[in-house]
């Protein structure tokens, strides 16, 4: 019997919350803070508005947990409050989360990074583009996926890396 299920809907959930401070340009935005590409974000992800601070806050952590910047153990205080509370059917137990409304958005979002840690070990990252905010989760046999994005970081990366080579070849071959 598993107590509680974290479907694909959280895990979508999780990732783009912490692809809520993209760089554009250079810039960082903070997409929950946007208005009205919060109100947007918000709705499309069911969470209502009451939820945003905590939201952001577990964001914040998260990312910074997914980073390597926090121990998993930060993520605690989004969770120490939740309840399993038990309603009896014809068919036994049903098992749901008894959540302070206000957390509700927050506490998918942390419960989905446990499933993921437990079901895909290590897939769950940054982007290795340091100069991008985003994360990805690394669906990939080898598990070897470094970029949000093949076509935009990747991309920038292995131009720079080939720009990087081409220059060092070329101050070789000068006398």
């Amino acid at each position: 019997m598993k107590l509680v299920e974290v479907g694909s809907c959280d895990e979508a959930l999780l990732l783009d919350l912490l692809n809520t401070t993209p760089v554009s340009d250079g810039v960082q935005h903070d997409v929950l803070k946007e208005a009205p590409g919060a109100q947007d974000w918000l709705r499309e992800h069911g969470i209502r508005k009451a939820e945003l601070a905590h939201l952001i806050e577990a964001r914040n952590v998260l990312q910074a947990v997914v980073r390597g910047a926090e121990p998993a153990a930060a993520l605690e205080p989004f969770v120490k409050a939740v309840a399993l509370r038990a309603n009896a059917t014809a068919d036994g137990l049903d098992w749901e989360l008894d959540i302070d409304d206000a957390r509700r958005g927050a506490v998918r979002a942390v419960l989905a990074w446990d499933a993921l840690q437990n079901t895909s070990p290590g897939r769950l990252r940054a982007c290795a583009n340091p100069e991008c905010q985003l994360f990805l989760i690394d669906r990939s046999k080898p598990n070897t996926a470094r970029w949000c994005s093949m076509a935009i970081c990747g991309n920038r990366m292995k131009a720079r890396r080939h720009h990087r080579r081409a220059k060092t070849t070329e101050a070789d071959q000068q006398p």
